[in-house]
């Protein structure tokens, strides 16, 4: 199951720039998608060095001196944040090959951290990189497989890792997120440099769970765990740029109004959030209190990972609890209300239109549970999932 869009893209961004870096988490399919670039008509051959294996990381010892003996081709470099001292090395044979027109290697970054924590660890390649991420399976990508048959909730319950999602049964799914959570905790975490307990971490992303589509309160939480409420602030960070965690930030227009102004955070892939957790089966899941966040989660980071970067994504809360669930704004003259619900009936609240008036919306939804789309009081449109992806891609 490749990412048909994201793969367009990618073979774009390697016919206009000299390297790309296509981040995202672990076991979401970089690699796959990368080495399949041999079989799309890339007209240069492929080449692969895997920084997790000591014999490739070998080859690097005099980086500069290996990476000059290709031409004309695509050399892929995996897990690149294990080596952020390649970036200058990177960028001297790039403004090389500029100068002089030579036809050096063209270079395919892949990492799983993301673009910010690479631009602290690294040498700029400003103006000679172009940044794609590859997240989970969204709902449009499992749709289009299947649009006649394909109901959400086997995505939004095993979340959307390829092993996770297309595991023999439940059982294999939670088993897989399982090693996975441990994994990122015991090893990938470390490796990044944070200088983080193990045992701490995992409690600290067990109990962040339960903040799920809210507001933190970093220092109840440090006092929880012991540390100060700069070292949570530290904790969410380290897993935001390790596309864990969406921290989505208050919305910051001109208002009267007192707003909250701290992020909500969300666990990115749902099916994470389950194994966190512990809800091991959907009946137990529709009836835990998580279930109208969990959804709300889901249908954000569905909306966002399909979202064009001329947009700015917020949400909007007042201190008086008026609230919008995400507002997406591309101009002054185009502001998107967005509320979530998970009923099959959705209603509009006085509070949800005060709210609306605040950020001056322009197009007003409801995105519920069901697939049909129709109007509703106060020029809002109820619709489903699929229908505002769809929307929103057009």
């Amino acid at each position: 199951m490749i990412n048909r869009i994201l793969n367009e893209k990618l073979i774009n961004a390697l016919s206009n720039m000299p390297a790309v870096a296509m981040l995202g988490p672990r076991q979401v399919g970089k690699t796959t998608l990368a080495l399949n670039l041999s079989h799309s008509g890339l007209n240069k051959s492929v080449h692969y060095l895997d920084l997790e294996l000591d014999s490739d990381i070998a080859k690097l010892e005099d980086a500069e001196g290996y990476l000059r003996t290709f031409s004309n081709k695509l050399l892929i470099i995996d897990e690149v944040q294990r080596k952020p001292d390649l970036f200058k090395v990177l960028r001297g044979l790039i403004d090389i090959r500029k100068r002089t027109g030579e036809h050096n290697a063209q270079f395919l970054l892949l990492g799983s951290a993301s673009r910010d924590l690479l631009k602290q660890s690294s040498e700029s390649l400003a103006g000679r990189i172009r940044y794609l991420e590859l997240k989970p399976f969204s709902v449009l990508e499992v749709e289009a497989l299947n649009p006649l048959e394909f109901a959400p909730e086997k995505l939004w319950f095993r979340g959307g890792f390829p092993q996770s999602y297309l595991a023999s049964s439940d059982k294999e799914s939670w088993n897989w997120r399982s090693d996975f959570i441990a994994s990122y905790v015991q090893r990938d975490i470390p490796q990044l440099g944070a200088n983080i307990s193990t045992t701490k971490m995992r409690r600290f992303w067990m109990m962040i769970s339960h903040f799920h589509g809210q507001q933190v309160n970093m220092s109840a939480l440090g006092k929880s765990l012991e540390v100060s409420h700069t070292t949570i602030r530290n904790y969410l960070d380290v897993l935001t740029d390790l596309y864990m965690l969406r921290q989505l930030q208050p919305w910051a227009g001109n208002t009267k109004k007192r707003l909250v102004k701290s992020p909500k955070i969300y666990i990115r892939d749902t099916g994470l959030l389950h194994r966190l957790l512990s809800i091991s089966n959907f009946d137990d899941f529709l009836g835990h209190p998580i279930l109208g966040h969990s959804w709300e989660g889901f249908v954000i980071e569905n909306i966002l990972g399909n979202l064009s970067d001329e947009w700015r994504a917020s949400y909007y809360r007042s201190t008086d609890q008026t609230e919008i669930d995400l507002v997406l704004e591309k101009s002054a003259k185009e502001v998107w209300a967005i509320e979530v619900k998970r009923t099959s009936s959705p209603k509009t609240k006085t509070s949800f239109h005060n709210a609306c008036r605040e950020v001056k919306a322009t197009r007003k939804f409801i995105i519920y549970g069901g697939a049909e789309n129709y109007p509703l009081a106060n020029d809002t449109e109820a619709i489903g999932l699929i229908s505002f992806l769809k929307l929103i891609r057009s």
